[in-house]
């Protein structure tokens, strides 16, 4: 898990190597163990490494393979890199190292782009061919690991953050307007390849982009699972379903704990994170560190939940660290967060996950965490309304359900200049539910959330939260193979019980009830659901500064009329629709976006 970067030019001069040195210091917070640069004519590579698999300066990145003639640069963990390892040295390839960056060239060098297909894990991936000068740039299927571009028609320049290309200078920061109605309409998920920047692009996930030395570029999607019934479990019972998948996730949450460091886990209390605690007791981990976090209470609004996470910490006998946030000023972390986001997130979330993240790394340098499963198994409100609703009515459930802003709401808050044309948002989602390859309406949304939603919010979240401190987070649920099984389950299994219901069932093998049959719960931080006081004041302050007022982007009534009652418009999430506003300016001006 680190902070790649580079740069390749197209006008036959030779890499900026001091831009590229520039963009990886960016992302010293990511790999705060070792640092390295590397170039060789029009191509330098950056990078900032977190020792997690061997620890020692064999590891070291940019990582050179003489044999292989190939350099690259690696962000991530490939959990089955050992299995790699044996079956490419039983292919006559030498190793010089015990790490897992030496085992992805190796799969480049055995077999060319196809290497994304033997990897188990997340990543993204940067490399360099000697005696060709081609550079292929590859993520991870379900996108956990980043990887932003900028593109002129003179140089590509990628980075695992947006603010490092920042730094390496000479980017377009204009505000995309599509990528602006998606912010303002998609709940704040901005699909890619786009960003909020006009400048900055991202690599999709399940993609390997490469470019050739002729100037070609290619781009193949490497996979996309099928959220149909699968023949071959057409008899399965409700028991077979959960037999199937307590196997799957077994072996993911094993595959995790695959580090030369200790490894703990992210307790909520929830469901998830508390069946990943489970899972991993079954399998014999005794003395896991776990971690939960807690806000004091605001008025009547709970802040912590901790006599769910208590419980299962018992249950397991974990080391169980409880993270006590007292009432204090929430705006100095608020500030903190909004640095360490590459895009703006709308999710209160962030503060919590950058506390406990920043607690946690004192501790440890990689957990595992309970992400994924909601849009994996049905766990949103918004799933159930779809059952039985025929594909031609789907968007219109889906949007209502989801969607903060139809184009005229639009219309109502954005300056006439920054609107784009039509309805991105809605338009993208059409397009999404009227691909083949997806069952029925329900199958639709939980591709679409898994596959872009999940990708842009929850990950982006948590990846950018941990490793703003050098924690590596794992998320379980996102194990390929076990999303390709959860795609072709049944929707009504995944829907019963109010939601997750074949996970529940699962739970009740290994995990005391009250956790399994308590109301569905997220990060409390009651001083940012509700804004008042100081974090209510940063947010005039924002929406008030002389670059907001530069920028232009919301019409100054509706800007007024959120600020004269700040609670009371909110999204159909419950978002609060003035902090989705505030919190956008408050991330262009973080980052000094003109």
């Amino acid at each position: 898990m680190c902070g790649l970067a580079g740069e390749l030019r197209r006008d036959g001069v030779r890499a900026d190597v001091s831009a590229v040195e520039r963009m990886a210091a960016t992302m010293r917070d990511r790999g705060p163990d070792d640092s390295g640069v590397w170039s060789r004519g029009p191509v330098a590579l950056g990078h900032q490494r977190l020792k997690i698999i061997d620890l020692s300066a064999a590891s070291g990145q940019p990582l050179v393979d003489p044999q292989s003639g190939l350099t690259g640069v690696f962000n991530g963990c490939i959990y089955n890199y050992r299995e790699l390892r044996e079956e490419l040295q039983a292919r006559g390839h030498r190793f010089f190292s015990s790490g897992d960056t030496e085992v992805v060239l190796k799969a480049y060098a055995q077999w060319g782009d196809d290497f994304v297909d033997h990897l188990i894990g997340m990543f993204a991936v940067a490399i360099v061919e000697r005696d060709t000068g081609r550079l292929v740039l590859a993520r991870d299927r379900l996108g956990i690991k980043p990887l932003y571009l900028a593109e002129t028609p003179d140089r590509v320049r990628f980075a695992s953050t947006l603010p490092a290309l920042l730094a390496g200078g000479g980017v377009d920061t204009a505000i995309d307007p599509v990528a602006l109605a998606h912010y303002l309409s998609f709940h704040s998920v901005v699909p890619a390849p786009r960003t909020i920047l006009r400048g900055v692009g991202k690599l999709p996930p399940a993609t390997v982009r490469t470019y050739e030395p002729d100037g070609r570029v290619t781009e193949r999607v490497y996979w996309n699972p099928s959220f149909t019934r699968h023949p071959d479990r057409a008899d399965w019972s409700d028991r077979d379903w959960q037999d199937a998948l307590h196997e799957s996730l077994t072996t993911a949450v094993r595959r995790r704990m695959v580090a030369d460091v200790p490894v703990g886990v992210l307790l909520s209390g929830g469901l998830d994170s508390s069946l990943v605690v489970a899972l991993l007791a079954e399998q014999g981990q005794r003395g896991l560190a776990t971690f939960s976090i807690g806000f004091e209470a605001v008025g009547n609004r709970e802040g912590d939940e901790f006599r769910y996470s208590d419980l299962v910490a018992a249950a397991f006998d974990t080391d169980h660290h409880q993270i006590r946030i007292a009432t204090t000023d929430l705006v100095p972390p608020l500030e903190a967060a909004v640095a360490a986001m590459s895009e703006p997130m709308v999710s209160h979330d962030c503060v919590a996950f950058y506390l406990l993240s920043e607690t946690v790394s004192e501790k440890l340098k990689v957990v595992q965490s309970g992400q994924g499963a909601d849009e994996i198994l049905g766990g949103y409100h918004w799933y159930p309304p779809l059952a039985g609703v025929d594909r031609e009515h789907a968007l219109d459930t889906y949007a209502t359900a989801f969607f903060d802003r139809d184009a005229a709401g639009l219309a109502r808050i954005l300056d006439p200049g920054r609107l784009a044309d039509g309805d991105p948002a809605r338009e993208f989602v059409a397009a999404h539910f009227a691909r083949p390859g997806a069952q029925t309406a329900v199958d639709a949304a939980l591709r679409l959330d898994t596959s872009v939603m999940l990708v842009d919010d929850p990950v982006k979240r948590v990846d950018n939260m941990t490793m703003a401190h050098g924690l590596e987070a794992r998320v379980p649920f996102l194990d390929h193979e076990f999303v390709e099984l959860a795609a072709t389950c049944p929707p009504e299994l995944k829907l019963a019980q109010g939601g997750k219901g074949v996970l529940k069932e699962i739970g009740r093998r290994v995990l005391p009830g009250e956790v399994i049959d308590r109301p569905k719960g997220y990060f409390p931080v009651p001083g940012l659901t509700h804004l008042e006081g100081k974090v209510l004041d940063r947010v005039r302050d924002a929406l008030h500064a002389p670059e907001a007022r530069r920028r232009h982007l919301f019409r100054p009534e509706y800007v007024d009329a959120l600020l004269a009652d700040p609670n009371a418009e909110l999204t159909p999430l419950n978002g609060n629709k003035l902090w989705q506003i505030g919190l956008l300016e408050m991330w262009l001006q973080s980052h000094a976006i003109a």
